[in-house]
């Protein structure tokens, strides 16, 4: 079986990145979320609890044994340094983990996602990368409904994230999530015209679809709420 071709997609905060992968999903790609692999290495159990308690203690630890995502966030998201510190235990472990999975992957185009997946070198093992991005204004909305956060918070926690505008020359395409559902599912269409299905150039446009979980169905949902009566 010849190599899948490798499709980055990167995207900071609230911009509709997890929008786009199940909208790729959908298209038959294989989908290897960076949020959800590393959500499960910070589960009770997981092979990140040990370390990141290490590093900043047993406050973010849960009674069961997890990380608490939200106090690590109030540390890491008030703090440079702290944050550096969190993707420097988290990036390697999260990274080899992705890895493997697409030497494993059995579908013609593997899609690997992440908010740092330039910035942790992740891009490198990607045959092209697409950036996820948004009005600043509609990203906030999205974070304060999403999160539930005030829009102080919301605000921080976006500063906290790379420049998007930087990523842009390390990118091979830009998809503008501002607008309706509609305009992002006319958006990840043309754009998955242009693929090629493995690493050699053949067109993606006849891979079968494959079943999009109900993650990805509640995000798409959630991102972009439809008004009552609309069925879609």
């Amino acid at each position: 079986m010849s190599s899948p071709f490798v499709l980055g997609v990167t995207g900071n905060i609230a911009c509709g990145k997890t929008t786009v992968l199940g909208l790729l999903a959908e298209r038959g790609a294989t989908v290897l979320d960076g949020d959800v692999v590393y959500h499960a290495m910070i589960a009770a159990g997981g092979e990140l609890v040990a370390p990141i308690r290490m590093r900043f203690g047993d406050g973010v630890i849960t009674p069961d044994g997890a990380v608490d995502r939200r106090a690590l966030g109030n540390i890491v998201f008030a703090d440079p340094v702290a944050l550096a510190d969190l993707e420097r235990l988290t990036h390697p472990v999260v990274v080899a983990e992705i890895q493997q999975r697409i030497a494993a992957a059995d579908r013609q185009i593997v899609v690997v996602d992440g908010v740092k997946l330039i910035e942790s070198g992740m891009d490198r093992a990607c045959d092209r990368v697409w950036l996820v991005v948004c009005d600043p204004a509609v990203q906030e909305e999205r974070l304060v409904r999403r999160n539930r956060l005030d829009r102080s918070e919301a605000r921080r926690r976006i500063l906290a994230q790379p420049d998007s505008d930087a990523k842009r020359d390390r990118v091979q395409r830009v998809i503008d999530n501002s607008g309706t559902l509609d305009d992002l599912r006319a958006e990840v269409d043309a754009a998955w015209r242009t693929l090629p299905a493995t690493r050699c150039d053949r067109t993606v446009a006849a891979i079968p679809a494959a079943g999009v979980g109900p993650a990805y169905r509640d995000r798409l949902a959630e991102s972009h709420p439809q008004p009552k009566g609309d069925k879609r």
